[in-house]
């Protein structure tokens, strides 16, 4: 067996696959481009779903990858796991190879066996594998041609084991692509025992470990009406195989756990450097100390995850896939803390990813540095946070299960400062309900997740021929053929006056949904144009290739019809300006803001620009007019906008050095759109032919989306001419208000403004004093008002026109005129709200507590509040009950004096 790095496995993997004639594919995003169904890419057949649904055709039919993946959240989450197992991770990458209608079971399995146990590539020995396949059921008969392809390359009839649906039978969901599948076993040794003893196949997970899944596409399921489920074979049966580079890393180098590997080891030293944890290390920097080597493989494993999902766009927060990454990230934090790290470190794991891994992801380098920000942000947050939690953790919460659970969530109190603050405090923990708190959040997040299973594309789109898209070099496509009509989702031979639906076409001008930029509006005519058949209002692509064209009808369209589309030229100019303004913005912010602006999405219509992209702190105005002037120099400068076609990506992203937006998904020739030397980016949009046909760009708005994520609106053409008109209709209001001023009118508006400002707050202040005054004058005799409760003094009374700052105050002077008593004062607030507060002498906070006495008050006037022995306060819905209440202060008193 060949001893091999990592990287070495990685390179060799997809070059022995080149060299049987796959296109070598770069691993896709993390973010699955336009499936809902996934939280993160989990598996490396994910980039290639459309071309398995039938939704989308590439230039090959083999292909080979190292895919990114993530498993910690959605129905694929590993992450408790991780660090407690030796084969568990957040992020792995897989392996794969696939075959699009190409080859099959025969040539997938020769190539398997060849790759593992050739001399000249893995030279894995024979006799350590074991393969399995499909057993059969009621529907699928035993995978006998598996078996006989694994006995003729070679693999002894004793070492092919028949599993069920459960291990050895794949599904893409409830519907769509399935089929049989063989999985590939390496057998670590009796080292690698669960117990230590000699078990055979099967009854040893440890020791036998999965490396590779080879799954056979062959069927297509689907569940009539009735549920019945029927597998329809299909036309073109295809192969996707999965195998972890982690788990064969394992393998070659001869360890028992993925954590010894080379793509680990690195990393959990770089975490004992930054943790300062004491390990005992094997040979190599194994970790052998167990009470710390869970912590330091979780802060590895994490680092890596957070660098990756940060990197393709992902930034900590409250959504599905950002909360997720925050609680990677915090777990990895929390893990530091068991290691006696109190400090941030985190941010510098990401460095030791960099490291590690920028050979086979070169991208690293380029935001290592935006990647660290993102994690020290969230480390300093974090810290905030478990002190806001710290407060909030009482012996009560910690003994209510689901309050400590929301402490867990809400604040990311982790689950073990909980337990130990508990067997601290000499409470019991309320484990019970905060399991079952937890698996009914994780029900509700299940629920709601948009995700699920995908089916196949429509039977109206699938079948379909692409549409040829002639909008590049015009707004209209003369002599388009009706290829289908839709109507509620369903095929239709026509759509009559009145309807709204679907005409998919063989040819088109209009522009569909993508890249941010809006599909076209217009019309559809008959071709001698006596009259619109239909009113286009946007354009979309319910499958690859496919343009759908989304219209109300005006008079019959049947399938088959020939008609002329003819895009709306106006709606369409405005567009394309907003568009070639984003490609000016874009490259604007990073020259005045940094190279580390990355976009994170953008929308162009015709009545405005919007632009996502990574920063850490707001953009201050300055920057901002600096934005605007670069920009608007370009549009000035008239610059022609070139646009080159097919160009094969490598050559536009290392020659042209084109910036590849996010989100987006790329084939191997791609569109550039070159701006002089200002902009160079991969856009399949439409633009102006010059920059002067923008007109003008007015940046209208910068605001946060989501921690480390900006935005910057901007209108075009007449939308900026508008927002001028608005801006002098403003500055001729101005004007009336700072009269002759020789100022700028802004200037001089704001100083009259600010000096009106200070004004109120002088007539405030003054207000304020009188009202105090006024309460303090009628407070002198207010000692005799008192009534005596069971020995104590009881003065209550209702004030008007202070705030609860003031009403503290005057509490204070009147406890301090009673000398020994309980002071009681209540307001109705402006918002139609109630106030109250009590206040208790120090020589009686013994006998009676200003909290209970606020809170049994406060329930008469519908609210409820609590604080201090001798000082508390709380709130009410109910001026109504104010009087009441007041009038009951004596009597509750006495209730709890008993």
């Amino acid at each position: 067996m060949r001893h091999l790095t990592g990287s070495q496995i990685r390179e060799d993997f997809l070059r022995f696959f080149e060299e049987k004639g796959h296109r070598r594919v770069h691993s896709s995003s993390l973010v699955p481009h336009n499936d809902p169904t996934l939280l993160f890419a989990n598996a490396g057949m994910n980039q290639f779903k459309d071309v398995f649904l039938g939704a989308e055709q590439r230039a090959y039919n083999r292909a080979t990858t190292s895919q990114k993946c993530v498993r910690a959240g959605g129905k694929h989450n590993d992450l408790e796991n991780v660090g407690f197992t030796r084969r568990h991770h957040t992020f792995f990458e897989m392996l794969g190879n696939f075959s699009f209608g190409d080859y099959f079971k025969q040539d997938a399995i020769a190539f398997a066996w060849e790759l593992l146990t050739s001399p000249d590539w893995f030279g894995i020995d024979k006799d350590r594998l074991y393969v399995t396949i499909f057993e059969g059921d009621a529907q699928t008969p035993r995978d006998d041609e598996a078996e006989q392809y694994w006995l003729a390359a070679g693999v002894p009839k004793d070492r092919i084991y028949e599993l069920g649906a459960k291990d050895n039978f794949w599904q893409m969901g409830e519907t769509g692509p399935c089929g049989p599948c063989s999985e590939i076993y390496f057998d670590l040794g009796l080292e690698a025992s669960e117990t230590g003893e000699d078990k055979p196949f099967g009854e040893d997970d440890q020791r036998y470990m999965e490396i590779w899944n080879l799954v056979f596409m062959q069927f297509d399921r689907q569940v009539s009406a009735g549920g019945a489920v029927e597998l329809l074979p299909l036309p073109k049966p295809s192969i996707d195989t999965g195998m972890g580079l982690e788990r064969i890393a394992c393998v070659l180098q001869g360890k028992l756990s993925n954590y010894q590997s080379d793509l680990f080891v690195p990393l959990i030293a770089k975490a004992i450097e930054l943790t300062g944890f004491q390990a005992l290390t094997a040979e190599e920097g194994a970790v052998v100390d167990l009470k710390g080597a869970a912590s330091l493989r979780i802060i590895a494993d994490h680092a890596r995850a957070a660098t990756f999902l940060i990197a393709d766009g992902v930034v900590p927060g409250n959504g599905q896939r950002e909360y997720v990454l925050r609680k990677i990230i915090r777990r990895g934090i929390r893990h530091g803390r068991l290691l006696g790290q109190e400090q941030p470190f985190m941010h510098q794991m990401v460095y030791a990813v960099r490291d590690e891994m920028q050979v086979a992801y070169p991208e690293l380098a380029d935001v290592a540095d935006r990647v660290a920000k993102v994690v020290l942000q969230e480390e300093q947050q974090f810290a905030r946070t478990l002190q806001l939690g710290l407060v909030r953790m009482t012996n009560e919460v910690l003994q209510d299960g689901a309050q400590a659970f929301s402490l867990y969530e809400t604040f990311g109190m982790p689950l073990d400062f909980m337990t130990d603050a508990a067997r601290d405090a000499g409470v019991e923990f309320d484990m019970v309900g905060f399991e079952r708190a937890k698996e009914e959040e994780q029900a509700r997040a299940r629920s709601s997740w948009k995700g699920g299973s995908q089916k196949t594309a429509s039977p109206v789109y699938r079948e379909l021929e692409k549409t040829q898209f002639l909008g590049y070099g015009g707004l209209r496509a003369d002599d388009a053929v009706v290829l289908a009509l839709v109507k509620n989702g369903e095929g239709v031979n026509v759509l009559m006056p009145g309807d709204e639906g679907e005409v998919v076409l063989d040819r088109t001008s209009f522009y569909a949904d993508s890249g941010g930029q809006v599909g076209d509006t217009g019309w559809l005519y008959p071709t001698d144009h006596t009259g619109a058949l239909a009113d286009v209002h946007g354009c979309t692509k319910p499958v690859q290739g496919v343009f759908a064209h989304k219209v109300t009808v005006r008079r019959p369209i049947a399938v088959g019809d020939t008609l002329d589309a003819v895009v709306d030229g106006t709606e369409r100019a405005a567009t394309i300006r907003n568009h070639t303004g984003t490609h000016l913005l874009h490259a604007a912010l990073r020259e005045v803001l940094g190279t580390h602006v990355k976009q994170a999405g953008s929308l162009n219509n015709r009545s405005r620009l919007r632009f996502d992209f990574s920063h850490f702190t707001q953009v201050a105005d300055e920057e901002l007019q600096d934005i605007e002037d670069i920009i608007n120099r370009e549009v000035m400068g008239n610059t022609k906008v070139e646009t080159f076609v097919d160009v094969p990506i490598d050559v536009a992203v290392n020659e042209f050095k084109a910036t590849a937006l996010f989100g987006e998904k790329y084939g191997d020739k791609v569109r550039v759109v070159k701006i002089g030397d200002f902009s160079t980016e991969l856009c399949g949009g439409i633009h102006t032919g010059a920059t002067g046909e923008i007109g003008l760009i007015k940046l209208t708005g910068e605001s946060s989306v989501s921690s480390g994520i900006r935005r910057v609106e901007a209108v075009s053409g007449t939308g900026s001419l508008a927002e001028f008109r608005r801006d002098f209709d403003l500055a001729k209001v101005a004007g009336t208000l700072i009269g002759g001023s020789t100022e700028y009118p802004a200037v001089a508006l704001q100083a009259k403004l600010n000096a009106q400002d200070e004004e109120l707050k002088k007539l405030r202040r003054e207000l304020d004093q009188a009202r105090m005054k006024s309460a303090s004058a009628a407070s002198e005799n207010a000692a005799e008002s008192a009534v005596e409760v069971k020995g104590i003094k009881v003065l209550a009374q209702k004030v008007i026109g202070l705030d609860r700052n003031q009403m503290r105050t005057l509490a204070d002077t009147l406890r301090s005129r009673l000398g020994s008593g309980v002071v009681v004062l209540g307001a109705a607030t402006e918002d139609g709200k109630v106030a109250l507060i009590a206040a208790v002498t120090k020589d009686l906070v013994g006998t009676v507590q200003a909290g209970k006495i606020v809170g049994a008050l406060a329930v008469k006037v519908g609210g409820k509040g609590g604080g201090r022995p001798d000082l508390a306060e709380a709130g009410g819905t109910d001026p109504s009950q104010l009087d009441a209440a007041l009038a009951s202060a004596g009597a509750t008193v006495g209730d709890l004096i008993g």
